[in-house]
């Protein structure tokens, strides 16, 4: 047992330290994976700049996600302004967001699904699978585009995001024309008029009857009133 944490401390920055230029920089878990390091854990992809948490998992269907949004515990702020979202910010090996610039360098490379895993405070497990996830560049408002839709108990709470851009308090690209959805649902994602789900909303300990839709909500499963335990989105490369 702990020759494994050891190791799982220790290939990380193993695998940092052996690449010496961003040109030899993993692209994303994926490629992580493929260079030999099979534990989860903290990465860096592209340059010692930007670092994910690689989720691996135990079998080779399961393996090879690269996280890049996630929350668990309601320990990091993530009603934030825009330019934090475009950079990203949290703590790699807990919550936080991966940023909207890397998400753009990411999915302008490679084509790539999208997980979102879901648990609430009774312990339940869900997820939505979408066959593709991409984002267009800031100059097209990091505009979200996804494919179709495995239901794994989840429900598609992103139908109202597909095709939109991402909005923050203080940036509204949003399609609602009587306010920000952000403002107005403390949270920031791509929202249509307004959401279904809002992951990056108030960290909520289940459910709350007096509160609507401003916590980390997924409707097609929980309602507007019912903040998750535990999301997580999450992405890989379409063999």
């Amino acid at each position: 047992m702990a020759s494994r944490m050891f190791m799982a401390l220790v290939l990380p920055l193993l695998i940092e330290s052996s690449f010496i230029s961003q040109d030899h920089f993993p692209t994303d878990c994926s490629d992580v994976y493929t260079y030999g390091q099979t534990l989860s854990g903290v990465y860096a992809i592209f340059s010692t700049s930007v670092q994910v948490y690689c989720e691996m998992g135990c079998e080779l269907e399961d393996a090879r996600w690269t996280v890049i949004q996630r929350r668990m515990d309601g320990s990091v702020n993530f009603y934030r302004p825009w330019e934090q979202y475009k950079k990203g910010f949290g703590n790699k090996h807990g919550e936080y967001w991966l940023g909207l610039e890397n998400l753009y360098q990411l999915t302008r490379k490679r084509k790539y699904e999208l997980r979102v895993d879901l648990q609430d405070f009774e312990g339940v497990k869900v997820y939505a699978l979408y066959s593709s996830f991409s984002v267009e560049s800031e100059a097209d408002g990091y505009r979200l585009h996804l494919g179709a839709f495995t239901d794994g108990g989840a429900g598609d709470s992103l139908e109202l995001s597909n095709g939109q851009k991402f909005s923050t308090f203080d940036k509204d690209q949003d399609s609602n024309t009587e306010g920000n959805c952000a403002k107005s649902y403390l949270g920031a994602f791509w929202y249509g008029s307004c959401h279904h789900a809002n992951p990056n909303g108030v960290y909520l300990w289940g459910k709350d009857g007096t509160l609507f839709a401003i916590g980390n909500v997924w409707y097609h499963w929980k309602g507007y009133d019912y903040g998750l335990k535990f999301i997580s989105m999450k992405i890989r490369p379409v063999v």
